[in-house]
C-alpha cells in the first residue's frame, strides 16, 4: 500500500490560508435542486420515475456517500482542510483524486441527479448544468488558483496529469 497523499509543502509558506470561493458548494449545488423541485412541486409533476430510474438514483446517491467519504478519509487521514474554505497543506493524488481533480464536486453532482431522480424531478434535472456552473465558477476556478498559489509547481504538474472532473 503506497501513501495516499504527497506532501509537497507547507500552505503557510506559499500562499492564504484558505480558497476564497465565489460560491460556497452546498450553495452551488443546493440552490437549482430546490430551486427545480420547488417549481415542480407548484406545477404539479412533469415526470414520473420509477423501476430503473428509481434504482439508478439510489444507486448515484449510494456512490456520492462512498466516493465522498473515500475522499474525506482520504482529508482526515492526511490532516488538511476537510471543509469547503479551510486551508489544503498537502496536495491529493490518490484514491479518487487519481481521476478526478474534483472529486467531491463529482460526487456532489451525482447525489444531485439521483436526488432529483428519485423524487421525480424533471425540472430539477433540467437544472443540472446550472448547479455544475455554479460549482465550476463558485468553488472550482478559485480553489484551482489558490491550490496553484499554494502548492506551485507540484500543483500544476498534478493539473496536467489529471482532469479537472472526469
Amino acid at each position: 500500500m503506497g501513501d495516499p497523499v504527497s506532501e509537497r509543502g507547507s500552505a503557510d509558506e506559499r500562499g492564504p490560508q484558505a480558497p476564497h470561493f465565489r460560491l460556497w458548494p452546498p450553495v452551488a449545488v443546493g440552490v437549482p435542486w430546490l430551486l427545480g423541485v420547488g417549481m415542480e412541486g407548484a406545477l404539479g409533476p412533469l415526470l414520473v420515475v420509477d423501476g430503473v430510474g428509481r434504482v439508478l438514483g439510489w444507486l448515484l446517491i449510494a456512490f456520492f456517500g462512498v466516493w465522498n467519504g473515500w475522499c474525506l478519509l482520504l482529508f482526515s487521514r492526511r490532516r488538511t482542510g476537510l471543509l469547503p474554505g479551510q486551508p489544503t497543506t498537502t496536495l491529493l493524488e490518490s484514491g479518487p483524486y487519481r481521476l478526478s481533480r474534483n472529486p467531491l464536486y463529482v460526487g456532489l453532482l451525482a447525489l444531485y441527479v439521483g436526488s432529483a431522480l428519485v423524487v421525480s424531478s424533471l425540472l430539477a434535472l433540467a437544472l443540472t448544468p446550472l448547479a455544475w456552473a455554479g460549482l465550476h465558477w463558485g468553488a472550482v476556478l478559485p480553489e484551482e488558483a489558490y491550490l496553484t498559489r499554494t502548492l506551485g509547481a507540484d500543483y500544476v504538474s498534478y493539473r496536467s496529469r489529471v482532469r479537472r472532473w472526469l
